[in-house]
């Protein structure tokens, strides 16, 4: 049987630390640090961390957390966590944005894609690309077949940058968005190129928004966040 690909609930919260935060002498910082990401360890199955600044303004650090249970009542476990975790310093941090929804399987593919990111793999690509996307009324009016076509076109266009990865995640009634698309790169000048492909792809013409997006550089210990923050 074709492998698909798992419920998978995926979390990312962009986090940016306070003016009383930066106040703080550099080893009160460091120990704060440390103290909310023990914590955090908790919350989930897994924890990506990603500088976001000076890449982006509105916060320093991107947390990815995913989470294997399939349980209805795991996420809210998860968010109770999250918060419990969070909140001794919320003096000195704020989450600015939260993106998160469900993996499952594709409605375009049979098999679960090679290119498909593995949060809980055991390595981890030195770029992250999050971004929140809707399609617009009309693409959910047209015929399967036609959609099936041009996804067919977006899909031929990403199989041609094997060395990125994404991972696809389903928002719909949870978020403003309907889906938050997330990839994995070592190189951003050919990420970058794969957007300007994928732009002047059919299915295109029915993206509503997909906007904003973060950007963030895999931080894979503490002691390379502690070099910056």
């Amino acid at each position: 049987m074709a492998e698909q690909t798992p419920c998978m609930l995926n979390h990312f919260a962009l986090v940016a630390f306070t003016p009383e935060y930066w106040a703080l002498a550099p080893d009160e910082r460091r120990r704060i640090l440390r103290a909310w990401r023990g914590g955090l360890g908790d919350a989930s199955d897994v924890q990506h961390f990603y500088q976001t600044y000076p890449l982006e303004t509105m916060g320093d650090l991107v947390v990815w957390s995913a989470l294997r249970e399939q349980r209805p009542e795991a996420p809210a476990e998860f968010f109770g966590r999250f918060a419990a975790a969070t909140a001794p310093y919320r003096s000195y941090l704020t989450v600015r944005d939260t993106l998160w929804g469900f993996t499952h399987p594709s409605q375009y593919t049979k098999t679960r894609s090679r290119q498909e990111a593995d949060p809980f793999g055991p390595e981890r690509r030195r770029y992250l690309i999050i971004y929140p996307f809707a399609k617009t009324a009309d693409w959910y009016l047209e015929a399967q077949e036609k959609r099936q076509q041009m996804m067919a076109g977006h899909i031929k266009v990403g199989k041609q940058y094997e060395d990125i990865t994404q991972l696809l995640l389903y928002s719909f009634g949870l978020q403003d968005h309907e889906f938050v698309v997330v990839y994995e790169t070592e190189d951003l000048t050919r990420f970058s190129s794969l957007v300007a492909e994928l732009r002047a792809t059919e299915a295109r013409r029915y993206t509503l928004r997909d906007a904003p997006l973060h950007v963030g550089i895999h931080q894979p210990d503490m002691d390379a966040l502690t070099a910056w923050l």
